[in-house]
């Protein structure tokens, strides 16, 4: 009987009104097939750009720094917040002091950086920058005038590639009660020039001072005594 019911059984299966027997494919091409159909731009038409998803994961990112630095800072989020303000305030005052940062200057610090020109002429130069707020290029041409001027007097001898502290070390020589304020215009307008700071209207205000007051000076001609 175990027998003929295989045989019965088998020839069952064979008859044409049987039920056909389920269809089984291997799972890894399962895993193809279902793959190639996902893979359809028409399950993708919603997903999030490759932009939002970059900035998700930015956010997910800054979370979890904040969240870290947190858990680290006294008082917490507050605290923490109020670290940031005061880097914040910190970084804005040193801007705003020191003006926008720069590359560090490569030049020789030369003061006439153009051809002849006369102290009248920088100065008219200099008023003119200062009454349109360019404080820096004001700054500039005011202290050529002021060294021009010593060299229209012959207090300085007409030297081309002097610089701006040269200038001042030699002029305190026939100028000696005004050393200190040369030294300073000199070191302003390399600050300005070649520094990377930003002049303002007390710098100009202080540099024309100076130019007038020594215009008006008697100079030491004899130089300083031993």
């Amino acid at each position: 009987m175990g027998t003929g019911g295989l045989i019965v059984t088998g020839a069952a299966a064979l008859l044409p009104g049987a039920e056909a027997p389920p269809l089984t494919t291997p799972r890894d091409a399962a895993r193809e097939a279902a793959d190639r159909e996902l893979a359809k731009s028409v399950y993708h038409q919603d997903d999030p750009s490759l932009f939002e998803r970059g900035l998700e994961r930015l956010w997910e990112w800054l979370d979890n720094l904040f969240e870290g630095a947190a858990s680290v800072t006294p008082g917490g989020g507050v605290g923490l917040l109020a670290v940031a303000l005061l880097v914040a305030l910190a970084v804005a005052a040193l801007w705003w002091r020191l003006g926008t940062p720069r590359r560090t200057a490569t030049s020789t610090g030369l003061l006439f950086d153009d051809g002849p020109r006369s102290a009248a002429d920088h100065r008219t130069a200099a008023d003119a920058h200062a009454a349109a707020g360019r404080w820096t290029e004001a700054v500039q041409e005011r202290m050529r005038a002021l060294v021009r001027s010593l060299e229209e007097r012959t207090l300085l001898d007409p030297r081309p590639g002097r610089t701006a502290d040269e200038a001042a070390a030699e002029a305190a020589v026939s100028l000696p009660g005004h050393a200190s304020d040369l030294r300073a215009a000199a070191r302003t307008f390399d600050d300005v020039t070649y520094g990377g700071r930003g002049a303002d209207a007390d710098a100009y205000a202080r540099l024309r001072t100076l130019d007038l007051t020594l215009e008006r000076t008697k100079p030491l001609l004899t130089g300083p005594t031993a």
